[in-house]
């Protein structure tokens, strides 16, 4: 696990399938904001992707809640494209709360065997659409990421 500093909102970002919820469900609950969560409460499917404008609204409005009230908060979405990314980053400037992001540096072809092998299956075309929108490290501190952990590099230091 991390230490991540009282306030700072952690943004995972990376493809379904690539291992971000099995990340996010070391921490507590009460920090974790998962953009599935909030689909499955709108519709009874995570999958239903019409509900991710209200999902959206949901997870924005629980991460000012927490921001607000200095609460470490990790999302747990997505976020491969950079107007989501912006828009995570605007709210923690708001509250001048420190940044982090996790970036699930994951192979496709690797991504692509753990989401054949999970419950829900996201269709094989739009794991790798949004594994080619993929940042970098260095793209990720430009717009703005104080913090960037490189999923690679957290799982080695786990296993040394």
């Amino acid at each position: 696990m991390l230490t991540l500093p009282a306030g700072t909102m952690c943004a995972l970002v990376g493809p379904p399938g690539c291992g971000k919820s099995t990340f996010s469900a070391r921490y507590p609950a009460s920090w974790r904001i998962c953009l599935d969560a909030f689909r499955l409460a709108a519709t009874d499917s995570e999958a239903d992707q019409t509900a991710t404008p209200v999902a959206a609204e949901i997870q924005n409005l629980l991460l000012d809640a927490r921001l607000a009230r200095n609460l470490r908060t990790i999302v747990d979405s997505t976020n491969v494209m950079p107007h989501v990314r912006a828009g995570l980053l605007a709210r923690a400037r708001y509250w001048q709360r420190p940044t982090a992001a996790i970036l699930f540096d994951v192979p496709l072809a690797t991504v692509e065997i753990q989401n054949g092998s999970r419950d829900r299956m996201v269709p094989l075309h739009v794991v790798r659409e949004l594994h080619g929108l993929m940042p970098t490290r260095e793209q990720l501190l430009a717009e703005g990421f104080g913090t960037v952990y490189s999923a690679s590099e957290l799982v080695s230091a786990e296993t040394v």
